[in-house]
């Protein structure tokens, strides 16, 4: 049990949100989006949002800065975060408007948001769980596609329900997290997603 459950925390790891995020909004758009298109958000966000963070987590461990990927020091947490604040604005300012979707931009927007509220939570020596923060933005993103082009995901939004559930179970039963921290966190990721609706939706 303690296997599977820390084999869901990798799986469902912050990182891969932006890019769990990108690749959703193309599954499910009925705009017509060329592979040009595609091929053009996908591949540098994937390479902004993954493959340079675990560069920068393997410098930032090699310097004794952290000294895990699931950041379990509230002390270790800040720097990581900058970094991702930095390259999610790389990512809504040149990789977005050269193959423009309001969609995907607003997306953007709120995970800075929720990511910039949990580095002020840590100024404040509060930890949250970055993996319900990541879940509740993906969540709140795939109800909102949903509604937005009135489109029947409801499978796709339950299994995202579900793997949401099984993340809050890995943080608590791996002693991550309290359920405050959990609770917190998907409530940012949530909120912050929720936020940016009224320019798009």
């Amino acid at each position: 049990m303690r296997l599977f459950l820390k084999l869901i925390s990798y799986l469902f790891h912050p990182l891969f949100i932006p890019i769990a995020g990108t690749v959703t909004y193309f599954v499910v758009t009925p705009k017509y989006s060329p592979l040009e298109l595609q091929s053009g958000n996908i591949l540098p966000i994937f390479i902004l949002t993954v493959i340079i963070p675990i560069i920068s987590f393997l410098i930032l461990k090699n310097l004794g800065v952290i000294r895990s990927i699931f950041l379990p020091d509230i002390r270790e947490r800040t720097y990581p975060l900058i970094i991702s604040i930095l390259l999610l604005i790389m990512v809504l300012f040149k990789v977005i408007p050269n193959n423009y979707t309001a969609e995907l931009y607003f997306f953007f927007v709120g995970l800075i948001a929720a990511t910039a509220a949990s580095l002020i939570l840590v100024f404040l020596n509060f930890k949250i769980s970055l993996h319900l923060m990541g879940m509740g933005s993906l969540l709140m993103f795939l109800i909102s596609l949903s509604i937005h082009f009135e489109k029947n995901i409801t499978i796709a939004i339950s299994l995202c329900t579900l793997a949401t559930g099984l993340v809050a179970t890995s943080r608590l039963f791996l002693n991550a997290h309290g359920r405050a921290e959990v609770l917190v966190g998907f409530l940012i990721g949530a909120i912050s997603q929720l936020l940016t609706l009224k320019f798009w939706l």
